[in-house]
């Protein structure tokens, strides 16, 4: 039993059982089709009965298939994999190839029609699992911590860049699935725990901390993949408070989370509130809202309840409980913490609804660090700083024809977090100059005598108008 894991492996890679093989299978149709959870597209594209198609059907589709002599079905049923039943073989896990090359092992997937999900459901990779990993950092890490690792696959992302991991979840099922996962993906040598929150590394440090936390706000705890059981927002208050503890020297925690729009507050007080008087560098970003009805139907449709009889009984409870603490919407997004040492922390709170290059991990090291020089030169030293225009930053101008000047300008970045920013002429021209050479202080002495402005006027001036566009990546200092 042992070698299990290493044979059905080399199985699944031999038969192409891998991301790029089952898409090439089932084609655009079929695969659009299931991400709506409509598998009768799949079901026909797999109904040949070759290897691929069976595996497909079998690990990733839930279907019945008969018994295969090339798949060693007895070693699996005795594994807890697979169950046998009128000469019919079925999965008893979702087993499905992730985008690193490796597989990822879940309870199956919950269709409409499906029974009620247990309370220790595993719930397996899916959209919030790629979010987080396309926002971790890509710097090479000493120890890390998969704090809430479910079926394991941020492990998958992490193992090549980490010297050591340890994963915990409160739920054992979780770890006994991620286990799995891990072997299948060839990866060895993860440090499982039990717990909940930072109970199994109590006095632990790391370099590196990631969390797809059970994040979901609702008036119980029902299934411990998406809910804590504390109250409100609560459990993702304390995991940004509590995280400095267990952080190096210089290391980063960075999550995903959901919180609370209270009527008459402003969600970025309350979310940099979480944030404030943790001795941590902060960035919250906002990535989407919905308002109470759409977030309870989200999750009902999630744990297959539409339709069912409770549907609109659990419907009106979860609209009272949010009516009763005046919620008016629910937030999405992410929170990254890092321990830059400094006795002057800074935090960032955001909304970013457009598109982003990703993988946001590739440039967040950055980001964050444009936020603390913003925030930590004096006047003087942003003076004395040499500015350098960020690579793929453009100017939009607007005006009537023929105008002398246009009546708005705008900067916007065509790479990473592609923001905005409404500037001035003298910003503009920074912009049109600005290439590392000469210090910010005699460019604006040009620049005031060639608008016939007031040099010293604007050498007040400009640290308070620029400091927002260094914090946003569209200027940086050079260090050459």
């Amino acid at each position: 039993m042992r070698d299990l894991p290493a044979r059905l492996r080399e199985l699944l890679l031999e038969t192409g059982y891998t991301l790029d093989g089952v898409r090439e299978r089932l084609g655009t149709v079929a695969a659009t089709a299931l991400a709506r959870e409509e598998t009768t597209p799949a079901l026909r594209a797999t109904r040949d009965g070759d290897p691929l198609g069976t595996l497909i059907r079998l690990w990733w589709l839930g279907a019945p298939v008969e018994a295969p002599d090339w798949l060693p079905v007895d070693p699996l049923v005795e594994a807890g994999l697979l169950a046998v039943q009128d000469g019919l073989v079925s999965a008893k896990v979702h087993l499905q190839p992730w985008e690193t090359g490796g597989y990822v092992v879940s309870d199956r997937k919950v269709r409409p029609g499906d029974p009620a999900l247990r309370e220790d459901h595993v719930v397996g990779a899916g959209g919030a699992s790629a979010n987080l990993a396309q926002l971790v950092s890509r710097r090479p890490a000493g120890r890390v911590l998969d704090l809430g690792t479910g079926c394991g696959v941020q492990v998958l992302h992490l193992a090549e860049r980490a010297r050591e991991i340890v994963a915990t979840d409160v739920n054992r099922r979780a770890l006994r699935m991620a286990r799995l996962s891990w072997a299948l993906s060839g990866i060895d040598g993860v440090d499982a725990r039990q717990g909940s929150l930072f109970e199994p590394v109590e006095g632990e440090r790391f370099d590196l901390v990631v969390s797809n936390p059970p994040f979901v706000i609702s008036p119980r705890g029902r299934f411990t993949y998406r809910e804590s059981g504390f109250e409100a927002d609560g459990f993702c208050h304390d995991l940004v408070r509590l995280a400095p503890r267990f952080l190096s020297q210089g290391g980063t925690c960075q999550l995903l989370a959901n919180w609370l729009h209270v009527e008459g507050e402003d969600w970025r007080d309350r979310v940099g509130g979480w944030l404030a008087g943790t001795g941590c560098d902060g960035w919250v970003v906002q990535r989407d809202v919905q308002d109470p009805a759409e977030y309870a139907e989200l999750w009902l449709r999630d744990a297959a309840e539409q339709g069912t009889p409770r549907y609109r009984e659990l419907y009106d409870d979860w609209l009272g409980w949010f009516e009763a603490m005046k919620v008016t919407g629910i937030g999405f997004g992410w929170i990254t913490l890092h321990d830059s040492g400094s006795l002057d922390p800074v935090v960032r709170v955001e909304e970013l609804g457009q598109r982003v290059e990703l993988p946001v991990g590739g440039y967040v090291d950055e980001v964050l660090a444009s936020v603390g020089v913003a925030h930590r030169l004096s006047d003087e030293e942003l003076l004395g700083a040499r500015l350098v225009l960020a690579e793929g930053v453009v100017e939009e101008r607007t005006g009537p024809p023929g105008a002398e000047d246009p009546s708005r300008i705008v900067l916007r970045q065509t790479r990473g977090l592609c923001r905005t920013a409404r500037v001035g002429t003298v910003e503009a021209a920074l912009a049109g100059v600005c290439d590392g050479d000469y210090p910010l202080g005699p460019l604006l002495a040009a620049i005031a005598e060639l608008t016939d402005q007031d040099a010293v006027d604007l050498r007040v001036r400009a640290p308070e108008a620029l400091r927002p566009l260094i914090a946003e990546g569209f200027f940086h200092i050079s260090t050459a």
